[in-house]
């Protein structure tokens, strides 16, 4: 992987400061997602869809379309559609955002109302098809081949047909017994259950079978008398769910189950149809996540036919991509896999057997995302890691030869859409000086056309310095990325309180050399409060390769705060600084790193406000805690050393604990036994929850929370 090898220090001028005491300041509102000003002070943007290789802007009021000249040709507007659908007796639409074109010959616009998906055919001014939707949906699939419609209603699943049929595939959906919804708690990769063959006539689908898993009791305090609102939850070391696999036709109306044996403590993931629609793939992970299969089954009867390939590791296997077939070779297909350090892509062909080539490489550093692929280059279009550990730049890598084109500028974060045959790429990008730009992009050349630059919102505000650079690891070696936001009109002769930020967990990372290097509006509004904000992405944190990540294998949090303390020593090293007034701040797995922070190193601390926060690993769900920490039998003292209620009499500081009262994912148990085990242990946190709210608050509850957070270190820090 390219590395930045020395000490840089990158600053962040976001504008030349002329008049400072004109200067407006900003509020919460301003922000923070949900406040009342904070969309009016977001940089500009475009909506777009691809209609074929044609771009087509689908704006509030209206879609247009882009034409080689640069500029745009409207096609249709909201008050267009909305004659159309009330005519139908539709429901009208309020924004024309999420618009899609499913058809590239044809001037079809897909449109999803509230009782109703219909195509708008724009050059008639009509409705080309519609399927009326059942009240109670809580997830919908469409197929745009055979303009079939998969949802769940009351845990069980149905598929309406494009005749408006609708076929029941299950009927004894329950809490217990779920129906083509999301497995497995959403890791994996997994965030659907439902999976449509290419040809549109066959739908796949999850069974999850959770009548063995222990319900955790939470409550709607909401109801005259309180309610228990059970979740299924299944901790660490517990018994798990069971997943099994179908495939509904709704020409016959029956079902058949995938063979995959005993289901019990399996994970089933990456299902991949092939592309003729005979043939299903999946991974299986064993309960242990140290032994990885691909499987491959008749679609027809359900038969599993053969194991194509097996990765173990001695720590974990995390697969989260399914396959991805060559259009121009159906006999091949691209996977995903770590096991040479790093995430990459390789090349297997069923005709052979086996994997016939890497196609990425240490070019690429991390393989962040597989855009598509290019069929007339014979490319996949790929953001990857390889230019800088914290950037994300835009590459087209040969699939069957050694090629690399560098699609992008070569600096930033870059967010790519491609067309269906990987001809053309939207790509949205952001670097630490720059809030937005959007270019087009010709992935077979890198041929590049800006639409849109954007300018900066805050241009009128007194914004603090950002700025970016390394330090080493505990270990000595790795270097870390970190970011420090300075005070609004910066003294260097002033002494100034600091905070942590921290998260430290896997599959995050919370600096990268995006626009503020990724800054939260939270640390600019402290920074106006004249506070320095601190926030490094320690060893165990993602897109930095395997070893990086299971570094904290079986001893989540030890190694994470060797590598934070590393950075408060940097903190202190800073001549304006208060090295005695340092606080400490985060939410989930950096509200567990901000408790095991304040009891690990209590004289260090002086104030701490942790959100959500895991307390004991044994409380969390099986799939994330045992992959990272294996379960409480096998690792009693992994679990042990990192048993936050062990420690609560070494609190000194002062310590804010906050919990959504209804959070399905770091239960209340965390909290509730951590605030028991300070009272008996003679310690004095303070506690805040928001009843209602799950993991995190939203809306209004979010600016109160900061609210909250911001008088909190004002408080006990300033």
């Amino acid at each position: 992987m390219i590395r930045i090898k020395q000490l840089v220090i990158f600053v962040l001028p976001l504008f030349c400061v002329t008049a400072m005491a004109q200067l407006k300041q900003f509020t919460l509102d301003d922000l923070l997602s949900g406040g009342k000003t904070y969309e009016s002070m977001q940089a500009e943007n475009l909506h777009t869809a691809w209609w074929g290789n044609q771009l087509v802007k689908t704006e509030e009021k209206e879609c247009a379309l882009h034409l080689k000249n640069g500029e745009w040709k409207d096609l249709f507007n909201l008050s267009e559609v909305n004659a159309v659908l009330k005519a139908e007796g539709i429901e009208e639409l309020k924004s024309l955002k999420n618009t899609k074109f499913p058809e590239a010959e044809q001037p079809l616009a897909y449109l999803s109302c509230k009782n109703a998906k219909v195509l708008f055919n724009w050059k008639i001014k009509k409705l080309e098809w519609k399927s009326l939707l059942p009240e109670g949906l809580s997830w919908e699939d469409w197929n745009s081949v055979s303009r079939s419609l998969a949802y769940n209603r009351e845990n069980n699943l149905y598929v309406l047909t494009a005749d408006g049929k609708e076929h029941a595939v299950s009927e004894d959906g329950s809490r217990e017994m779920v129906y083509g919804q999301s497995v497995h708690r959403d890791e994996f990769g997994i965030n659907k259950g439902t999976f449509w063959s290419p040809d549109g006539r066959r739908l796949c689908f999850y069974k999850m079978d959770q009548s063995m898993v222990s319900d955790y009791p939470l409550v709607d305090i909401s109801t005259r008398i309180a309610t228990e609102v059970p979740i299924k939850y299944p901790m660490a070391g517990e018994k798990s769910h069971r997943v099994s696999m179908g495939v509904f036709n709704p020409e016959t109306n029956k079902t058949v189950w995938l063979q995959t044996g005993d289901n019990t403590d399996q994970y089933y993931t990456g299902i991949t149809w092939s592309p003729d629609s005979r043939k299903i793939f999946l991974y299986n992970l064993n309960r242990d996540q140290n032994d990885l299969r691909l499987w491959q089954f008749d679609a027809q009867t359900g038969q599993k036919e053969k194991e194509l390939y097996e990765e173990t590791h001695p720590k974990y296997v995390q697969p989260e991509h399914g396959l991805t077939f060559l259009p121009w070779d159906t006999d091949k297909f691209i996977y995903w896999s770590e096991k040479d350090g790093f995430a990459h892509l390789y090349l297997y062909s069923l005709k052979a057997g086996k994997t016939v080539r890497k196609i990425t490489d240490n070019r690429c550093g991390v393989v962040v995302e597989l855009l598509g692929l290019n069929k007339n280059t014979k490319s996949a279009i790929i953001s990857c890691t390889g230019l800088s550990p914290i950037q994300h730049n835009l590459f087209s890598v040969a699939v069957e030869k050694d090629k690399i084109l560098y699609l992008d500028a070569g600096k930033g974060v870059h967010e790519g859409n491609l067309t269906s045959d990987g001809s053309m790429l939207l790509d949205k990008w952001t670097s630490p000086e720059v809030p937005r730009k959007i270019d087009l992009i010709q992935t077979n050349t890198s041929r590049s056309k800006n639409l849109l630059t954007t300018q900066n919102p805050w241009k009128n505000y007194n914004i603090p310095e950002i700025s970016s650079g390394t330090l080493k690891a505990a270990d000595g070696q790795t270097d870390l990325y970190y970011r420090l936001v300075k005070p609004t009109n910066f003294d260097p002769h002033k002494k100034y309180p600091a905070i942590v930020y921290v998260y430290g967990g896997p599959h995050t990372r919370l600096v990268e050399a995006s626009f503020g290097y990724m800054y939260r509006g939270w640390e600019i509004y402290m920074a106006q409060k004249g506070y320095v904000v601190f926030v490094l992405d320690n060893r165990g944190s993602n897109e930095r390769g395997l070893n990086f990540e299971n570094v904290t294998f079986r001893h989540l949090g030890t190694e994470e705060m060797k590598d934070q303390m590393k950075g408060v020593d940097f903190l202190k090293s800073l001549s304006y600084v208060d090295a005695s007034r340092l606080g400490v701040h985060g939410w989930s797995f950096g509200g567990f790193m901000t408790v095991n922070l304040m009891l690990t190193y209590p004289d260090v601390f002086k104030c701490g406000v942790a959100g959500g926060p895991v307390i004991d690993w044994s409380y969390y769900e099986v799939m994330y805690g045992e992959r990272y920490m294996d379960t409480p039998q096998t690792n009693p003292e992994g679990y042990q050393e990192n048993n936050l209620k062990l420690r609560a009499g070494n609190l000194k500081g002062r310590l804010l604990v906050i919990f959504g009262y209804n959070d399905p994912v770091c239960v209340p148990q965390h909290t509730l036994s951590f605030i028991r085990a300070c009272e008996t242990a003679g310690t004095h946190p303070d506690l805040l929850t928001y009843p209602g709210d799950e993991h995190n608050m939203q809306g209004a509850d979010r600016i109160h929370l900061h609210e909250h957070i911001t008088r909190y270190f004002e408080d006990f820090l300033k």
